[in-house]
């Protein structure tokens, strides 16, 4: 495993990690291992490629799963970790009542009807950031990977479908307080599954995070 934890350890890797536009991504460390760096080192240490769309389809990312076979799958459990005032739980994981915070937009939400579980980094931008090369069994993880808090996130509908399959470029959060964070969590779940950025992808979070606090993203590398 590969631990990167002081800065003179993180400024190495930086150095090592950093590709030009367009170079062939290499690998941020072994699956397991443990990465730390400054979130604008974070931002320029992402592998570059070029992304490509092409073969996807959203159904080859197995998507929601009852990993643990408890009956709630991983949209329910992610309603109950984060629900603001905790839901009932019926039958099959049915959720009644509760209260949920949408960040996306700064809005409570009474029902679990009205959310969406958002993947921070789309499946779509996934597979054109690399997933398209993974086996299956790699796509139905990231789909579902409820070990990074950060990578499903509750919020309302009308936000997620607002945000669709866009990167950073393009789309972000309407509560401008909350983009800091977004924007780290963003790179964070880039840096766990070790997927790429583009050159616009990059400008845009390198212009995104500038008037940022500089907090070390932390993440456990998922592959």
């Amino acid at each position: 495993m590969r631990l990167v934890t002081t800065l003179a350890a993180a400024t190495a890797a930086l150095a090592a990690l950093t590709l030009p536009a367009h170079a062939e991504a290499g690998p941020l460390g072994e699956a397991g291992g443990t990465l730390a760096l400054p979130l604008k080192d974070a931002v320029r240490a992402l592998p570059a490629a070029e992304e490509t769309r092409a073969g996807y389809t959203r159904t080859a990312f197995k998507h929601w799963t009852d990993a643990d076979r408890d009956g709630c799958n991983t949209r329910k459990e992610v309603l109950l970790a984060e629900a603001f005032t905790a839901p009932g739980q019926g039958a099959r994981c049915a959720l009644e009542g509760g209260r949920w915070y949408s960040p996306y937009d700064d809005i409570y939400v009474e029902a679990a009807g009205g959310l969406d579980v958002d993947h921070m980094v789309p499946l779509a931008e996934a597979w054109d950031s690399g997933a398209g090369a993974w086996s299956a069994k790699e796509r139905e993880a990231y789909a579902n990977d409820l070990d990074d808090d950060r990578a499903l996130i509750a919020v309302t509908a009308r936000s997620n479908r607002s945000k669709a399959d866009q990167d950073p470029a393009t789309w972000l959060p309407p509560a401008q307080a909350y983009r800091c964070e977004y924007l780290g969590d963003w790179v964070a779940v880039k840096m766990r599954w070790q997927l790429t950025v583009d050159d616009t992808e990059r400008q845009a979070l390198a212009e995104g995070t500038a008037g940022c606090p500089n907090r070390p993203v932390k993440v456990t590398l998922a592959r």
